[in-house]
């Protein structure tokens, strides 16, 4: 009987545990987790509905969606696609919906369906819960030591290991240092916290860098959030880290170019010449935005759109399309934040996820140097590698 460890209870060592039961159904599996319950993080993700994957309707480059191991992940999913992860969750009892932003969810939108699902597929695995595992060494006939018990394989997925990973401390495995990634920003502007709760469709991006995201964002009480922000987060993780997280922030408040604002304030003044510019918002803006965003450059609040000439306009168009603001820091949502940086995809064959000096240890998850943007693309990579770790330890 081959025996078989994973290290990590999450989505992508449970899902893995459940292919290794399915395929390996006289092997005997060990599931090690340091905490007091599987799929912990899995339970509260998506706000307690579990965004499980995403269509990528609209992913134009898988770069998009993963600012890093997107080459690695556009290989994987090959093997094992959304449209996998769909037909799994249904075939084991779990009825999903698609939402028009391209997210899916349990039709039931409760998370537990998601894991007592995994759970049922793992019948017969050995769940070892408040067992940590302190170390893994390699032995004799590609035998692998954990905590001196003897395993055939070892699959890692222990998740974003923000301190790092002791258990592998002996092992010559290039690590990529782990930064935070999906975290919202702190910004000390009093006129924009005012504006709590309000939601705009924009573009955000940082000045003087590549770094670029569109989305919903939301205002908070303690500065910006929403999927804009968070997918921002994602690309510029290590850049805003060895910034000490303070960068400038510029919003494009109607996601458009110069010319095409320019045309709808035109289009705002030409209907309304008599109207005070504050009390008009052109189409696309808040009420309560637009009294916020007019106050910034200066314009009077009682001067009315036929009085406002050229440089008024010029300064409305700035505005909206370059509104800056300072990050002073960053906040995280529990349920949602990921760490970019693990261990180095060039430790892996990227068929197998096997790693190239130790045969039979194998790596899923998060524990890869792969992250993606919020929108269950995360959860997508956990469900692909773990399938994909759980195929090649069948066929070996």
């Amino acid at each position: 009987m081959k025996k078989i460890a994973v290290i990590g209870a999450g989505a992508a060592g449970c899902f893995c545990a459940a292919e290794l039961r399915r395929r390996l159904p006289e092997a005997a599996v060990d599931v090690f987790e340091a905490g007091p319950k599987p799929l912990a993080k899995v339970a509260v993700t998506g706000g307690g509905r579990c965004n499980l994957t995403n269509s990528f309707e609209g992913i134009r480059s898988l770069a998009e969606a993963y600012p890093r191991g997107e080459r690695l992940m556009k290989r994987l999913l090959r093997v094992f696609s959304q449209e996998d992860t769909w037909h799994w969750f249904e075939s084991a009892g779990v009825p999903l919906v698609l939402q028009e932003d391209h997210c899916v969810f349990p039709q039931s939108q409760d998370a537990m369906d998601i894991v007592r699902a995994l759970l049922r597929r793992m019948e017969g695995v050995n769940l070892r819960l408040r067992t940590p595992v302190s170390s893994v060494i390699p032995g004799p006939s590609r035998t692998l030591f954990v905590d001196g018990e003897p395993y055939d394989a070892v699959v890692v997925t222990t998740g974003g290991a923000p301190k790092g990973l002791p258990l592998l401390d002996g092992l010559a495995l290039e690590w990529v240092p782990t930064v935070p990634s999906l975290f919202t920003f702190t910004i000390r502007d009093e006129g924009l916290r005012s504006l709590m709760g309000l939601v705009a469709d924009a573009s955000v991006s940082i000045p003087g860098s590549t770094f670029k995201a569109d989305g919903p964002l939301l205002i908070t009480d303690w500065g910006l959030s929403g999927p804009a922000v968070l997918k921002l987060s994602a690309y510029a993780a290590r850049y805003l880290h060895e910034n000490g997280y303070k960068a400038p922030l510029s919003v494009n408040w109607l996601a458009l170019n110069e010319a095409d604002t320019r045309e709808i304030l035109q289009e705002t003044a030409a209907v309304n010449p008599r109207k005070q510019v504050s009390n008009t918002p052109p189409a696309g803006l808040q009420a309560r935005l637009w009294g916020h965003l007019v106050h910034r450059p200066g314009i009077r609040p009682d001067i009315r759109w036929a009085e406002l000439g050229s440089k008024g306009m010029n300064r409305l168009v700035s505005i909206l399309t370059q509104d800056t603001y300072s990050i002073e820091g960053k906040t995280k949502f529990r349920e949602e934040f990921v760490t970019c940086g693990g261990v180095a995809l060039s430790n892996v064959d990227p068929s197998t996820l096997e790693s190239k000096k130790y045969p039979g240890l194998y790596f899923a998850g998060e524990v890869l140097d792969i992250d993606a943007i919020t929108g269950g693309f995360n959860l997508q990579a956990a469900w692909t590698t773990g399938f994909t770790v759980a195929q090649s330890i069948a066929e070996k």
